[in-house]
């Protein structure tokens, strides 16, 4: 069996016991340990997105039974979203891995951060009716597609900040990201050719595994602190990748297995 495939899996159930327990982030923590492994931008992507196509689907279609959707903000959402997330597949396969490896991981540490100030913080309210739906789902689209992973956190959040109710935001946002899902992976089948399909099994079986966990978990768990906490190790392994990006040979550890003096 591929290494990767168990790799994969651990990725997976992780990242679903994340997204489980916080209604987002599946994404930003599987691309940030596929590039830890040393997969590619554009395959790490492709395989997250891939892998979501199931669990998006799946998400959206539980939303809709349960009458959480307001479809006005997901026929504004989706097509946006669609078009951001094709540009991003496309900027993500064409330019190299050396430029885009360092891009990804220090937007990756920007969202982590992100993810801590909401974790310190809490959800910003504000009373307007939320405004530029489609400029945030062009902006979600592009950044998921080609930092692979950020649709929740940057969609989500952002019409929540904006006043809308926490149950038709994430609902519609979630259904919405089914289309999106599709459309980008769609994109990266015609760039790329092929996909890893190891790493796809190993995701979707860990995330199954996962979903009672995460169950459970949301159930003892305070999120604000599991937010906080999965933030801060995003933060860290995006610094660690932009470090590497930066210094290959990782001399600098030298400075730390033999001090001056």
């Amino acid at each position: 069996m591929d290494p990767f495939f168990w790799q994969s899996m651990l990725v997976g159930f992780i990242a679903q016991l994340v997204d489980g327990a916080l209604g987002m982030a599946y994404g930003l923590v599987s691309t940030s340990f596929l590039l830890a492994f040393g997969v590619p931008p554009a395959a790490a992507s492709a395989a997250v997105h891939t892998a979501e196509m199931f669990t998006t689907g799946a998400s959206g279609a539980a939303h809709i039974w349960r009458k959480n959707v307001k479809w006005d903000l997901v026929w504004r959402l989706a097509p946006a979203g669609i078009a951001g997330g094709i540009a991003g597949a496309l900027t993500v396969s064409y330019l190299p891995v050396s430029i885009m490896k360092p891009v990804v991981s220090l937007y990756l540490l920007i969202m982590g951060v992100a993810v801590v100030r909401m974790a310190l913080r809490g959800p910003k309210a504000a009373p307007d009716e939320p405004k530029g739906v489609r400029k945030i789902g062009l902006i979600g689209g592009f950044l998921d597609a080609a930092g692979g992973g950020g649709w929740g956190p940057v969609v989500t959040t952002s019409l929540l900040g904006r006043g809308h109710g926490a149950r038709h935001a994430v609902g519609s946002v979630n259904t919405s990201e089914f289309l999106v899902t599709a459309a980008i992976s769609a994109s990266f089948f015609l760039t790329l050719g092929s996909v890893r399909w190891t790493d796809i099994l190993g995701l979707l079986i860990g995330g199954v595994l996962a979903a009672p966990v995460a169950a459970f978990a949301v159930s003892i768990t305070k999120p604000r602190v599991l937010m906080g906490s999965i933030g801060c190790f995003v933060v860290s392994l995006s610094l660690w990748q932009i470090a590497v990006a930066i210094d290959p040979q990782m001399t600098f550890l030298s400075a730390f297995a033999h001090p001056a003096g």
